[in-house]
């Protein structure tokens, strides 16, 4: 039996590029990344998901719609990524 793998531990930062998460990791690490965020005093986050089919970015959005410390989340606006991030207002 093979011993459980060492978390990944991630700097917490107002930006979250997803792309070297893998896909099965997704929702719990955003979930988590959420989590420290709005515990470390965040207000804004921007999550990069990618553009893609749109798997990440529907992932990202159904944690988005279910977490209690947020208060909205969009597109970004073109300039910071455009429908291949989200901007996020925690509250």
């Amino acid at each position: 039996m093979e011993p459980e793998p060492e978390p990944i531990r991630i700097p917490i930062t107002d930006v979250f590029d997803l792309h070297s998460v893998p896909p099965r990791d997704v929702k719990e690490v955003v979930e988590e990344y959420l989590r420290e965020a709005h515990r470390m005093g965040f207000r804004a986050l921007r999550i990069i998901h990618g553009r893609g089919i749109g798997v990440q970015r529907e992932i990202v959005r159904s944690v988005l719609a279910g977490a209690e410390c947020v208060a909205e989340f969009r597109d970004a606006p073109a300039e910071a990524g455009g429908w291949g991030a989200t901007i996020v207002t925690l509250r």
